[in-house]
């Protein structure tokens, strides 16, 4: 090299227009400290963006469906108070829950409701009641003791009133197949007498039920005493005797298959405490109640008498 390259390339300075070959270590060191951290900012900068854009587009699209119907109601909600809550109502003191059935949703009543409205014998939902019916009910009524409800002690309805159910017109069918083929419609039956399936309309509520006879189905058809069993028990019932008991618990004219949702409702009141939803039916029901306790040498109590006379009277 000759003595002028010489002093050019130790004239040249190693300030900041060095060439990469000839930067400092210090300035090496800064440089590869720098760039991960900068890359590793970067990368969490793009997660977070990233992020916030997909939980915008999931409130977007929530928001969306929810406002055109796509997202319908709490199902738990609408199962509570749908057929389902009918299922599983308690079974009250008149239910008959060995042999019970399976019943479809409601269909509310498929005749006039109001008791004024023309009817029609095939339609159990309106009242086949008359004016003479109402009138000799009231004639009838008026002839009942009144007086208060005796103690409900020793109450028992297979000791008192005998097992459900038997037979006691000696037909060959015990009662309660008797009243399903009565207030049935297009039975199927097993045997001679045993109903299991069929069409009923409850006369208490107007519902529609399909009658399905299982040990695992539900029990939305039972048979109910017009007269409740403890209700006779306590207005006279006490002083009868046993088989006179066990016609009324069997007597047809007592009895009406009807939703179990009612039937467990009802439980053991009287007029003044229970009457059907369906108002169409009441006279015809408060007639049969009045019929039998007649029949049966029974009393009315003052608010059961009273409250007799005010469905009669509209009758």
């Amino acid at each position: 090299m000759s003595e002028v390259s010489a002093m050019i390339v130790e004239a040249t300075p190693a300030g900041p227009t060095a060439t990469p070959h000839h930067r400092t270590a210090a300035q090496l060191h800064h440089q590869e400290f720098h760039a991960p951290m900068t890359s590793r900012r970067r990368r969490r900068t793009r997660i977070s963006l990233t992020s916030v854009l997909v939980v915008l587009a999931l409130a977007v699209g929530g928001y969306a469906l929810d406002a055109t119907g796509v997202l319908g109601p709490d199902a738990d909600a609408d199962a509570a108070a749908g057929p389902t809550a009918v299922a599983t109502a308690t079974v009250g003191t008149e239910s008959d829950a060995p042999e019970p059935s399976r019943a479809s949703s409601p269909t509310g009543p498929k005749g006039p409701t109001d008791p004024t409205d023309a009817t029609d014998a095939t339609d159990p939902t309106v009242s086949t009641s008359t004016d003479t019916d109402a009138a000799d009910a009231r004639a009838l009524l008026a002839t009942l003791p009144v007086k208060g409800k005796a103690a409900g002690t020793g109450y028992d309805r297979t000791g008192e009133f005998g097992s459900a159910w038997i037979d006691v017109d000696h037909n060959g069918c015990d009662t309660r197949n008797d009243v399903l083929a009565r207030d049935l419609s297009g039975i199927v039956r097993q045997g001679p007498c045993k109903v299991v399936t069929g069409t009923l309309v409850s006369p208490y509520t107007g519902a529609t039920i399909d009658f399905v006879r299982g040990n695992t189905t539900s029990t939305l058809v039972q048979i109910d005493h017009v007269v409740a069993l403890e209700n006779a028990w306590r207005t006279g019932a006490q002083q009868l005797s046993q088989s006179e008991r066990e016609a009324l618990a069997n007597d047809p004219s007592n009895l009406f298959a009807v939703d179990g949702r009612s039937n467990s409702q009802k439980r053991s009141g009287d007029a003044a405490t229970w009457l059907p939803a369906n108002k169409a039916f009441r006279c015809t029901y408060i007639e049969h109640q009045v019929s039998v306790k007649a029949e049966y040498r029974l009393w009315v109590a003052p608010a059961e008498r009273d409250a007799m006379e005010r469905v009669l009277g509209a009758c």
